[in-house]
């Protein structure tokens, strides 16, 4: 598959076919729905080719309308909602086979001088170097390789905080919280687009394991529920590096009615706090 990191700059390179379409590239995969985390990004990438460079995104709010087919091309339609002094907005359809799949409204602002300034800490983990990396470790345990569902993590070289549990024994001493550090396996360039996009994609890999681990253990061959994504929000506080060491931490402080919840917060190397993330899940026992 060549270098993973130049197939997701590749996937996020979007063909442009009119002023506000744009067409996406959807890998054949036989997994039962396109990751969300690509729609995401790619969509994000279709609002901002339509937005002046000097106005970054600062928020997107996202809705996953339908299963994405892998292997059919995703195209995404952009509508102007707003072009203001400060601030620009753009909403964005995914539509694939002639059916809505994806929805997002994508809100850009011009920077300005902060008035004032507060966030929360960092929290004191061990460095990524001082983890190993999960693809090393989920390859050691399934004897070799890694199964199809875990290989769109490798654009990202990911370390978790908190050692993976396998058994449900280690699931019950582990803290029910997940974080990882997490950066692209390689040079993404400096189009800040490109690592927000990049980002975007990464939001979608882990978040959800803070509801998983819940329940069952994240890795397992044995696994007792289907996970889905159904909406997805985030916010952009600070510019950043997708190819530069980022903490993700993760918590669910909600799960019921089949539905759980994920928030998540992302620091830079720095100790900055530099994008919020929430997104809520279908939870389902899997059937047979």
């Amino acid at each position: 598959m060549g270098n993973p990191v130049d197939h997701l700059v590749d996937l996020l390179d979007l063909e442009r076919i009119e002023v506000n379409i744009f067409r996406g590239r959807s890998p054949e995969e036989s997994l039962q729905r396109v990751f969300g985390g690509q729609v995401a990004g790619q969509a994000l990438v279709a609002a901002g080719r339509t937005v002046e460079p000097d106005r970054p995104v600062h928020s997107l709010h996202a809705y996953f309308l339908r299963p994405g087919t892998p292997g059919v091309p995703i195209v995404y339609q952009v509508d102007r909602l707003r072009d203001g002094r400060s601030f620009t907005t753009r909403r964005v359809l995914g539509v694939q086979r002639g059916k809505q799949i994806f929805a997002l409204t994508a809100d850009f602002h011009a920077p300005e001088e902060s008035a004032f300034e507060h966030q929360d800490a960092m929290p004191d983990v061990p460095a990524p170097e001082e983890l190993p990396r999960a693809e090393d470790e989920i390859r050691a345990h399934f004897g070799g390789e890694v199964p199809e569902r875990l290989r769109r993590r490798q654009p990202f070289d990911i370390r978790y905080v908190d050692r993976l549990r396998w058994t449900p024994e280690e699931l019950a001493a582990a803290p029910r919280r997940s974080a990882v550090w997490l950066r692209a396996n390689g040079d993404l360039g400096d189009n800040p687009l490109v690592h927000v996009c990049a980002v975007t994609y990464a939001s979608d890999l882990t978040l959800l394991d803070a509801v998983r681990i819940q329940q069952e253990p994240l890795f397992s061959g044995d696994r007792r529920f289907d996970l889905a994504s159904l909406d997805h929000a985030m916010w952009f506080h600070r510019e950043f590096r997708a190819d530069e060491w980022f903490l993700y931490t993760q918590e669910s402080p909600v799960a019921t009615g089949a539905r759980g919840l994920g928030t998540g917060q992302i620091f830079d190397r720095q100790g900055r706090l530099v994008v919020s993330v929430v997104q809520e899940g279908l939870f389902r026992p899997l059937k047979g």
